[in-house]
């Protein structure tokens, strides 16, 4: 791969590149089900580590971890993902308890909340990835022998790409409330690709609808290039996601959504972590001081 820029590190599948970290969401997710005290249950994702050559040997419980919640990646790292795994669940079970029965994944992943979350019996869930991704996912769940809880449409297209037909050709129906769900996505998107996104999210949702993302607000994402977790997940897993992540300046997409009408609140990591008295706290020369949830929503007319 070398003398490829990362945008393009990952046209196939979860082996390499911005496909990888899936792996790595992964690998948290499971380190997190098996916790005494944990979050958010994912009994798939253990097996998506373990069905990749490129993560054999990652943990997926934290006794498996040397110095267990004192490493920064497996620790700190994962124990964060996990929180932003319950955080989001709950952003879509209020939003579907309310009005909304089409869940949109904007570059899904290795996500399962098909398969996990409490969903009403009509409601859809669209996941938007690139083939190889969904492939993969398609292999492992049907290894299981997995059923899905609620609808489940996979839509394999690139981000980058003509995804908006792609959408509505499988079914998604613009006119009805909505949730996306953007996870884990846009900072590795160019500034313009996250611009165009959230106004085509806006273009495609009716009132009753709703979004969650987050953002980075760091001026200078090299700033943290030594930080414990950063340094961490280079180390032990091989994964560089200063190089991944897109350098240019980043939007404001929450006050975007904001003067078109929605309404936003904004959130950091640590919000949550008070909330429910687990996660990571603040700490010195810290990657995730810049991080945000956004959770926004459109109004009914």
């Amino acid at each position: 791969m070398a003398g490829t820029t990362p945008q393009h590190t990952d046209m196939e599948g979860v082996d390499g590149g911005v496909g990888l970290t899936a792996l790595l969401v992964a690998a948290a997710r499971a380190i997190e089900t098996h916790r005494h005290d944990s979050l958010a249950q994912d009994a798939y994702a253990e097996h998506f580590v373990r069905a990749a050559p490129a993560c054999a040997d990652w943990p997926v419980r934290i006794e498996q971890v040397p110095d267990g919640d004192n490493n920064p990646l497996w620790g700190r790292f994962a124990r964060y993902f996990g929180l932003r795994t319950r955080a989001l669940d709950d952003f879509i079970l209020r939003s579907v308890g309310a009005s909304a029965r089409q869940v949109v994944l904007l570059g899904a992943g290795l996500d399962t909340r098909a398969f996990r979350l409490d969903l009403p019996s009509d409601c859809v869930i669209f996941e938007i990835d690139r083939a190889g991704v969904l492939a993969f996912k398609q292999r492992v769940l049907t290894d299981l022998s997995a059923a899905a809880k609620v609808k489940r449409v996979p839509v394999p297209v690139d981000l980058r790409e003509g995804w908006v037909s792609a959408l509505t050709t499988v079914g998604f129906d613009p006119a009805a409330p909505s949730v996306w769900l953007a996870e884990g996505l846009l900072f590795y998107l160019p500034g313009p690709a996250e611009t165009y996104l959230i106004d085509t999210v806006d273009r495609l949702t009716t009132g009753g609808s709703a979004l969650a993302f987050e953002a980075k607000l760091e001026k200078d994402l090299q700033a943290y290039r030594d930080s414990p977790i950063y340094t961490a997940t280079r180390e032990q897993v091989g994964i560089d996601l200063l190089h991944l992540f897109d350098k240019g300046p980043r939007p404001d997409s929450a006050g975007d959504l904001t003067a078109k009408g929605w309404s936003t609140s904004m959130y950091t990591p640590f919000d949550f972590t008070r909330r429910h008295r687990r996660g990571p706290l603040p700490e010195p020369n810290d990657a995730l001081e810049g991080n945000r949830w956004v959770f926004a929503h459109k109004p009914s007319p």
